[in-house]
């Protein structure tokens, strides 16, 4: 069971693929997903909600995975998403 959570935080659900819009990449959500991809240290995912809507983001599917219990893995796909990593 924890290896499907597990891949569901790094591919998402490729049955609702989801659109990023690259205003919503700004420096304070860039420092977060950067720090936390870095570090290995998820626990800043709701805030990078917070950054994410401050710059207009309005993607329940991103949203709520930022806000969720996770588990949060390096390679998630927000953090990839707002990072950039394809």
């Amino acid at each position: 069971m924890r290896q499907c959570v597990t891949l569901r935080d790094i591919l998402g659900n490729p049955f609702r693929p989801v659109a990023f819009t690259p205003d919503w990449r700004t420096g304070t959500a860039v420092s977060l997903a950067r720090g936390m991809y870095e570090s290995r240290d998820f626990s800043a995912m709701p805030i990078l909600a917070d950054a994410l809507q401050d710059a207009g983001c309005d993607s329940d599917d991103i949203l709520s995975h930022c806000q969720g219990p996770g588990p949060h893995v390096r390679g998630c796909w927000v953090v990839d998403l707002v990072l950039g990593k394809e």
